[in-house]
């Protein structure tokens, strides 16, 4: 059967047709993309001149920020902020949040705190004091001598390098790191709205931004910089990484398989039978039996575990400030006015711990479980950091067991 002309014709004119609205649907996205970015500018060029109006000598800001959903190469959806510069040319560009070049708000006059004059001084005295003990002790022990091993070796790892605002800050995990990662990543570029909502590991946010560094490089960065610590007493630290780690520890990650690990090893042990609990965790004494034995290998320990003065080697690297959990609420609020910073960054407290108890009673409940040789044994571990930032292991003995056998072991 023959298809007559006038079918051909429409067919071909429908197949034209789809075929044109095909090609033009691009063009017709991007026209209105476009579109919508032009009156976003002139919202900017109105709210500008409206502005001006109100007051000829009020500043325009510099670029207003959208937030917008667009389609990367990959076809997935990516939050960006769109631009508008109000320039001429290039009026609108888009950024990344993650990578968030913008200048940071500074924090309204109002909500700046401070410490008095008086109290300025009286920390400057204390930080001053905690430098001399830091040297004299560093000296009583050889630490300040270079050598082979993690003790006498300058370890640069954990620095974070702020080139811009010159300040440099050795990460010592669970001595509110949280709190300083925190702040380290506004000083980065990212908004701390987006450090709120947002599910990335903020170390890993912030390695993105501050590269890790060599000897070489962290001294030439503290010829005009602040460097610091935050110094915790060691046992208090310990107990809240084997509470965050090993208690609390997520389903699946490597610390809860650690964890795992030394259930099987450690729970069938015969010194620890009366000691174990029902749990899928270590009880505190199988944790520490783990570490002790870490130690004793000469074994890799975890960051979070692992001593201070080992981690940041303040023996060998100059720190110009020494802040203590203690008094972090005074510390950081004078290292703050000191480096210039109370307009971009504000004390934060960040994970409190977890469970609700407070830190004395926590520490009676785990180390009464211990005896005092396993407690003696866990300070030879820790002693630079008790003896290097003033801090006592008598109030712990107090609270251990006696020994399982006759105790002549060494005393302090």
């Amino acid at each position: 059967m023959k298809v007559s002309k006038t079918t051909s014709c429409r067919a071909i004119r429908r197949y034209l047709l789809i075929f044109t609205a095909i090609s033009l649907l691009p063009l017709a996205l991007i026209y209105l993309v476009w579109n919508e970015q032009l009156q976003k500018i002139k919202g900017f060029e109105a709210f500008k001149a409206q502005l001006q109006q109100q007051s000829p000598q009020a500043q325009a800001p510099s670029s207003f920020r959208y937030p917008v959903l667009l389609l990367n190469k990959n076809n997935k959806n990516k939050e960006l902020t769109v631009v508008a510069t109000g320039k001429t040319k290039n009026k609108w560009r888009y950024v990344d949040k993650d990578i968030n070049q913008t200048r940071l708000p500074l924090i309204p006059d109002y909500a700046v705190q401070t410490l008095s004059p008086a109290e300025m001084q009286r920390v400057g005295e204390r930080m001053e004091a905690r430098r001399e003990r830091l040297r004299d002790k560093c000296t009583d022990f050889g630490l300040d001598v270079l050598g082979h091993d993690s003790w006498h070796t300058p370890n640069t790892w954990e620095f974070l390098v702020n080139k811009k605002y010159h300040i440099i800050w050795c990460n010592v995990f669970k001595a509110a790191s949280s709190s300083w990662m925190f702040n380290f990543n506004v000083l980065a570029g990212y908004s701390p709205s987006y450090l709120r909502k947002t599910k990335k590991i903020l170390l890993n946010l912030a390695r993105e931004r501050y590269p890790r560094v060599s000897l070489e490089e962290l001294r030439e960065a503290q010829n005009d910089s602040v460097t610091f610590i935050i110094a915790r007493n060691p046992f208090e630290r310990l107990l809240s990484a084997y509470r965050d780690k090993m208690v609390f520890a997520l389903p699946y990650s490597f610390h809860d398989k650690l964890g795992r690990s030394i259930v099987r090893n450690y729970r069938k042990k015969q010194t620890l039978l009366a000691r174990s609990a029902n749990t899928k965790y270590p009880s505190f004494p199988e944790f520490v039996h783990w570490l002790l034995d870490q130690v004793k290998r000469g074994s890799f320990i975890d960051m979070h575990f692992v001593a201070s003065t080992s981690f940041c080697t303040p023996c060998l690297i100059r720190f110009d400030m020494i802040l203590k959990f203690e008094s972090l609420a005074e510390d950081q609020l004078y290292l703050i006015e000191k480096t210039g910073l109370k307009r971009v960054i504000a004390p934060v407290w960040r994970n409190m711990g977890k469970g609700g108890r407070k830190t004395n009673e926590l520490q009676r409940q785990f180390y009464s479980q211990l005896t005092r040789q396993e407690m003696l044994e866990l300070y030879e571990y820790y002693k630079y950091d008790f003896e290097l930032f003033d801090y006592d292991i008598q109030e712990y003995l107090l609270l251990a067991k006696p020994n399982e056998s006759t105790d002549n072991n060494p005393q302090r």
